[in-house]
C-alpha cells in the first residue's frame, strides 16, 4: 500500500502471500498489488525480489516468447509486471541485475539473430536497457565496451522502432545522456557505428529501417558529440550517403529518407521544430542558415546526379477531384526540391552558381506551374524564390528575373487563372466540367508582394520592374485590389491570426493584446469564489464560503494571469462582463441607490464593518441601530408592522418608530423627524434615506444599547401618541448618553428607568 493508517490500514495482499511458507514468484506476480508495493519499497518484497532466481525469471519473462499452450497471463501479464518491477528503479533490483554478468548476458541475448524479436517483448526489452543506461549508466557502459558485438547487433535490429531508441540513446544522441557522463560514452566515437548505420540504406530493402537508420542519423545531426558529428558531417560521409541513395535499383525510401540526413545537416532545427516553423521564421528573419561549408561542398558533388531525377517520375497516372496528374509529381521529386530550398538559404555561393549552371531554378519554376494544386511543391518553391530574391549575390536576382522570366510566368498565370485542357501537360481537367481556378494564386500574391517590397531597395530588382509595362499595369489594377480586398486587418468580422502571428500562442493573443487591469481582476474573482457566484453541487461548502478569510480566497496577479487567460476573451465588453474592472457587484438597486444619492446630496451607505459591529458613528453623525439579527428581522416584518401599528406590551402605547440613518447635520431638524412626518410641514424636505426604516422598541433599544461605544451618540424620536385633535404633537428629544450603561440587567427595569429620566427632563 503507498499509505498506511493505524487502525484502518487492512493487510495487503502481497504480505498475505509472503507470510506463506511456501510460495512462488508466478504467485506474487499474479496480484495486482505487486506493482504499488514496489514502488513503496515493501521491504519484505524487495528483499525477495533483489534474490538471483527472481531476477533471472523476470529476464526470462521479458526475452522468452511464452509456449503456444501457455495461458495468457503467461503470455501478456507476467512479461508486462517483469518489466514494470525493472522500471520502479529500485537500486538492489538494477544491482543484481547489472552486477550479476551471467544475467546481463542473458538480458542481451534478446538481440541474437537466431532469436525470435516481437514488437512487444522488444518493447520490454527497451525500457529495461534505457532504465539500466540512465540509473546505472557506468557499470553498464563498461559491460557494452567489453561486448561491443552489442553494437552491430543493435545495428542489424534497427527496423524495430524500440531497438531504434536504444541504439540513439547508446549513441549519445540524447541531450540528456551525453552531457552527464563524457567520460564513459566516450569509447563510442572510435566505432565504426555511423558507417554500420549508412549501409543499411544499401543492404536492406525494408522502408523501417530506412527511415529508422535516417532518425538515428538525423539525431547524430542534432545533439551526438564532437567526434560524431565531425565524422557525419565530411565530404566522405556525404559522399557515401549519395552513392546509395543514387542507386538505380534502390527503393524510393532510400532516396528520400538519405534526403532527410542532408537536410538536417544543413538546418539541424528544421527536423526539431517542423518545416512550417522553419518557414515561418525565413519569412519573418531572414532566409539564412548557418553550415559547415565543408558538408555543402560535398554535397554539391552529387548535385548533378541527384537533378536529373526531377525529370522521371515513376509514379502511375493519378485521378483526382480537378482532373488527372500524367504523372503526379511523387515523394522523390518533392524532397529533391525541399533539399534544393534547404541549400539556397545557406547562402553559399558556390552552391548557388551550382543551381544556375544545372538550370535548378528554372525547371523547379516550371514545376510550380505544372502542378497547380500541389501545395506542398508550393510551398518549397515559394521558399526556394524568396531566397533566391534576398540573396547578396546580383547574377541569382538576375537569372531568377530574367532567364526564367519569373515575372512574366506570373503576369501570364494571372491572365490564364483556370486550368487548361493540354494533354501534353501533367495536369489536366476533368472532361465535361468547367476548368477550376488554379491553386497557386495565393502563393503568387505573396510572391508578387514580396517584390514590390524589395523593388524599394533593390535597384536590379527595381529597374526590371519599372521596365515592365505590364507588371506596372497589373501591380496598380489588380494588385493593389486584391490586397485592399484580402487585408485581414480591415476586416469587419475580426482579424484572423496574420501570417507574421503565426509562431504566437492563439491562446495568449487576446490576452497580450489587451490592456487589462490584474490587480482589479483578481478582486473580483475573490470576490466571486467568496460570494459563491459560480454554481456548487456541494450546498454546505458554499455555505461555508462565506464564512471565510479573504486570505483563504486570494488571487495574486500571477493566478489572476493564468485564469483569464485560460478563459476566451471576447471584443465585447459588457457591463456584465466578466473581463472588465467594474464592480461586479453593483446590483441594480445599489446603482439606483447611488445614483439616488448623488442627486440629491444624499448621505453614502455604511461600511461593511458597521454591519459586524452593530453601530459605527463618526464626528457628528447620530446613528441608532441593533445587531443584525435584530435589524434582519425587524425589516422581515417591516411591511406589517406599516400597515397595522403594534402596542407595547403591558401598555396603551404605540410602539415607537426609530429611524436608521446617517446624518449630515446633526442640527439640521428635518433629518430628526418621525417617520410620517418628514415630508408633511416642509415640502421641499430632503427625500427619505434610501436605507430602510427599522422599527425597535424600547426593550429592543436597551438591547442595542452595550454595542454602542461611549462617544457615540444616540438620536431618538419619539412622538407622544395623539388621543385627541387639540394635544400638540411631540417634539423631539435628542439625548446624549455620554456614560452609557456598561451592563445591562432585566429589559423591563431598564425600560421603566428609561421613560422616568425622559419625564424628569
Amino acid at each position: 500500500m503507498f499509505w498506511r493508517m493505524a487502525g484502518l490500514s487492512t493487510a495487503s495482499p502481497v504480505d498475505t502471500i509472503l507470510d506463506r511458507e511456501n510460495f512462488t514468484l508466478d504467485e506474487l506476480l499474479d496480484e495486482d498489488e505487486i506493482i504499488q508495493e514496489c514502488k513503496a519499497l515493501n521491504s519484505r518484497l524487495i528483499n525477495f525480489l533483489s534474490g538471483r532466481p527472481q531476477v533471472e525469471q523476470l529476464i526470462r519473462y521479458i526475452i522468452e516468447e511464452a509456449p503456444e499452450d501457455a495461458e495468457k497471463k503467461r503470455t501478456f501479464k507476467f512479461p508486462f509486471l517483469a518489466c514494470e518491477i525493472f522500471t520502479c528503479e529500485v537500486d538492489t533490483i538494477l544491482k543484481t541485475l547489472i552486477e550479476d554478468e551471467e544475467l546481463t548476458n542473458l538480458l542481451f541475448s534478446f538481440l541474437d539473430p537466431t532469436h525470435h524479436h516481437s514488437n512487444l517483448l522488444a518493447g520490454y526489452f527497451s525500457k529495461v536497457v534505457v532504465c539500466l543506461l540512465l540509473r546505472k549508466t557506468i557499470p553498464f557502459m563498461q559491460y557494452v565496451q567489453a561486448h561491443q558485438e552489442i553494437v552491430r547487433k543493435l545495428v542489424d535490429l534497427i527496423g524495430i522502432t524500440s531497438i531504434m531508441e536504444v541504439l540513439i540513446r547508446l549513441i549519445g544522441a540524447d541531450e540528456h545522456m551525453y552531457v552527464n557522463h563524457v567520460d564513459a560514452m566516450q569509447w563510442i566515437e572510435e566505432t565504426d557505428v555511423l558507417e554500420m548505420i549508412v549501409d543499411k540504406f544499401s543492404s536492406s530493402d525494408s522502408p523501417e529501417v530506412h527511415a529508422n537508420a535516417a532518425e538515428i542519423l538525423c539525431a547524430i545531426t542534432r545533439f551526438a558529440p564532437a567526434g560524431l558529428s565531425a565524422k557525419i558531417s565530411s565530404p566522405s560521409f556525404i559522399g557515401r550517403l549519395f552513392r546509395n541513395a543514387l542507386e538505380d535499383s534502390r527503393p524510393k525510401s532510400v532516396l528520400v529518407n538519405s534526403l532527410c540526413v542532408c537536410i538536417s545537416l544543413l538546418d539541424p532545427k528544421r527536423h526539431t521544430f517542423g518545416a512550417y516553423h522553419t518557414y515561418n521564421h525565413q519569412m519573418t528573419n531572414g532566409s539564412t542558415v548557418a553550415a559547415n561549408p565543408e558538408t555543402v561542398e560535398g554535397m554539391l558533388e552529387s548535385l548533378g546526379d541527384l537533378l536529373k531525377l526531377l525529370d522521371v517520375s515513376s509514379a502511375e497516372n493519378l485521378l483526382t477531384t480537378f482532373g488527372k496528374l500524367q504523372p503526379p509529381l511523387g515523394k522523390n521529386r518533392l524532397k529533391i526540391i525541399e533539399f534544393i530550398s534547404v541549400l539556397v538559404t545557406v547562402g553559399s555561393e558556390a552552391a548557388e552558381k551550382k543551381l544556375i549552371d544545372l538550370g535548378a531554378v528554372q525547371r523547379i519554376i516550371d514545376l510550380f506551374f505544372e502542378y497547380p494544386y500541389n501545395n506542398f511543391l508550393h510551398h518549397h518553391v515559394e521558399n526556394i524564390i524568396m531566397s533566391c530574391l534576398e540573396s547578396k549575390n546580383s547574377f541569382l536576382v538576375v537569372h531568377l528575373l530574367s532567364d526564367c522570366d519569373f515575372v512574366g510566368k506570373i503576369i501570364q498565370a494571372e491572365k490564364h487563372f483556370t486550368l487548361e485542357a493540354d494533354a501534353n501537360k501533367p495536369t489536366i481537367p476533368s472532361e465535361g466540367k468547367s476548368p477550376p481556378r488554379i491553386g497557386s494564386i495565393g502563393h503568387l500574391t505573396r510572391i508578387s508582394n514580396k517584390l514590390g517590397q524589395l523593388g524599394n531597395s533593390n535597384s536590379v530588382i527595381q529597374e526590371h520592374l519599372q521596365g515592365n509595362t505590364e507588371w506596372t499595369d497589373w501591380y496598380a489594377d489588380v494588385l493593389s485590389k486584391r490586397n485592399t480586398v484580402e487585408n485581414v486587418n480591415q476586416w469587419a468580422c475580426g482579424r484572423p491570426t496574420a501570417l507574421h502571428d503565426r509562431n504566437r500562442d492563439s491562446d495568449d493573443d487576446d490576452y497580450q493584446d489587451r490592456d487589462y487591469d490584474v490587480a482589479a481582476l483578481a478582486n473580483n474573482l475573490s470576490q466571486a469564489f467568496r460570494y459563491g457566484i459560480y454554481n456548487n453541487e456541494d450546498i454546505e461548502e458554499v455555505h461555508g464560503s462565506l464564512e471565510r478569510d479573504d486570505e483563504d480566497v486570494y488571487f495574486d496577479d500571477e493566478s489572476a494571469e493564468v485564469v483569464i487567460s485560460s478563459l476566451r476573451l471576447g471584443d465585447d465588453h459588457e457591463s456584465g462582463s466578466l473581463f472588465t474592472n467594474s464592480n461586479w457587484f453593483a446590483f441594480e438597486e445599489d446603482r439606483d441607490q447611488v445614483a439616488n444619492e448623488r442627486s440629491t446630496g444624499a448621505l453614502a451607505s455604511p461600511s461593511p464593518n458597521a454591519e459586524e459591529e452593530g453601530a459605527i458613528a463618526s464626528g457628528d453623525d447620530n446613528v441608532v441601530t441593533g445587531e443584525d439579527e435584530d435589524l434582519v428581522d425587524t425589516a422581515t416584518s417591516l411591511p406589517e408592522a406599516e400597515a397595522e401599528p403594534k402596542l407595547e406590551a403591558g401598555t396603551d402605547k404605540l410602539v415607537e418608530w426609530v429611524e436608521w440613518r446617517e446624518s449630515s447635520d446633526a442640527s439640521d431638524p428635518s433629518d430628526a423627524l418621525p417617520n410620517g412626518e418628514s415630508g408633511k410641514n416642509d415640502p421641499n424636505a430632503a427625500k427619505p434615506s434610501a436605507l430602510p426604516s427599522v422599527a425597535l422598541t424600547k426593550d429592543e433599544q436597551i438591547a442595542a444599547e452595550p454595542s454602542v461605544s461611549l462617544n457615540e451618540s444616540l438620536t431618538t424620536e419619539t412622538p407622544e401618541p395623539t388621543h385627541t385633535g387639540s394635544q400638540n404633537p411631540s417634539s423631539t428629544l435628542s439625548t446624549s448618553l455620554d456614560s452609557a450603561v456598561d451592563e445591562v440587567g432585566d429589559s423591563d427595569k431598564g425600560t421603566k428607568e428609561i421613560k422616568k429620566e425622559v419625564e424628569n427632563e
